[in-house]
């Protein structure tokens, strides 16, 4: 019997079963449609980490006032104000540091005639452009000479712009922080979120000197929220981190055995800690649809130790004839096969609906890929030859005579 004979053998026997075979095949739909789904979010996700990182910006490190930990008992980070702006102006004579922005911030509801909308008004200096790469997609950024003349200019995100102005063009406009009028002098470009899901671009720029004096206030006249910071390189971060550490140790005048006042934190660090996290739900939602898998399988090998009970006489009648034992044994084994492959096609179409209608209905923008169709596929034939062996060998070691007795 040659392997097309097998082929269509296999398929009569599935077509005088239909529902028998239907029920087989759906265990390895639903775990071949979710392996590929799963797999296909985890991948969404790490693009979305990705991108995300990519925004932050590179060589960045964020210094926040206040110990991660207080008498050894761990404390939020950033709930009091140790910095000051002489700080500031202090790390930024370091040569390990390329650009260093003071930042003060705090939640207002900014408005425009009509209008108005709550978001984050954040002072900064010019450098805190350079730092997190923002770019103004229309009007221009502001710069030193705003910063020394305390001007009363802003630079808004897209999400403001959209909210406060809709089509409108907003270069030019006023919006009203704490009932001051702030002339808006550029937008800036989508920046999308960050790693911790907020909107980047639901933001409003002012200059420093200006928010210090009018808008933002803080428990000291020199005092900052945070720090933002970057290397002058990617080899010099380490090096930036322990200049900035002891610069501003001597400056906060701590002694040898008590704790920073103060906390370092190196985003790259933290987006290495957020792609391990993003590969483990890949690997755990890939799990999970493994899981799924194999259960489908167990179903085949059950299905088909049935269906060799049901067909022992018809088993005895081939090998009366002469089919050998391999030829049994690859009949019901390509079945097996033929089964996984069919329901994989299904499921994998399936998943494709499914990534449609996610990313239609959320945030994620979620694809099959040729590599995940690839594996499903593969494990949809391992799976039939895995749970098919037993059965198959069950059908062919049975003994001609005793299969013709068979009622």
């Amino acid at each position: 019997m040659n392997l097309v004979q097998v082929f269509l053998e296999a398929f009569r026997a599935m077509s005088m079963n239909r529902l028998r075979a239907g029920l087989t095949m759906l265990g390895i739909i639903i775990g071949v449609g979710a392996v590929v789904l799963m797999l296909a979010i985890g991948e969404s996700v790490r693009e979305d980490i990705n991108k995300r990182i990519a925004a932050m910006g590179s060589n960045v490190m964020i210094i926040l006032p206040g110990s991660s930990t207080a008498n050894g008992v761990r404390a939020g980070s950033g709930a009091s104000q140790t910095l000051t702006l002489a700080d500031a102006q202090a790390l930024a004579a370091l040569p390990t540091f390329a650009n260093v922005a003071p930042v003060v911030r705090s939640p207002f509801q900014v408005a425009s005639g009509a209008n108005n909308w709550n978001t984050t008004v954040m002072g900064v200096s010019p450098e805190f452009f350079d730092i997190k790469d923002l770019t103004a997609e229309q009007g221009s950024l502001f710069g030193d000479v705003e910063m020394r003349s305390v001007s009363r200019v802003a630079v808004i995100g897209s999400t403001v712009a959209q909210s406060l102005f809709n089509e409108s063009d907003p270069i030019g406009q006023t919006i009203r922080i704490r009932n001051r009028p702030f002339e808006i002098i550029g937008v800036l470009g989508d920046k999308g979120s960050d790693l911790g899901g907020g909107d980047q671009d639901d933001t409003v720029l002012i200059p420093i000197t200006t928010a210090r004096q009018q808008v933002i206030r803080t428990w000291s006249p020199g005092a900052i929220h945070y720090i933002m910071a970057q290397a002058a390189s990617a080899d010099q971060t380490q090096d930036a981190i322990y200049d900035a550490t002891q610069t501003l140790r001597i400056r906060h005048r701590i002694r040898d055995d008590a704790e920073d006042d103060f906390t370092v934190r190196d985003l790259a660090s933290i987006a290495e800690a957020a792609q391990g996290i993003a590969t483990a739900l890949t690997l755990l939602l890939g799990a999970i649809g493994s899981i799924s898998l194999l259960v489908g399988g167990i179903g085949i090998m059950n299905i088909m130790l049935v269906s060799v009970t049901e067909r022992t006489r018809e088993i005895g009648i081939r090998m009366a004839l002469g089919a050998k034992r391999r030829d049994v044994l690859l009949q019901f084994l390509t079945e097996a096969i033929v089964i996984c492959i069919c329901g994989g096609a299904i499921g994998v179409a399936l998943a494709y609906g499914g990534s449609l209608l996610i990313t239609k209905f959320s945030p994620m923008q979620v694809g099959i890929s040729a590599t995940g169709i690839a594996i499903a596929f593969s494990f949809s034939a391992m799976i039939g030859i895995f749970f098919g062996l037993y059965p198959a060998k069950r059908a062919a070691g049975l003994r001609p005579v005793e299969a013709l007795r068979y009622e």
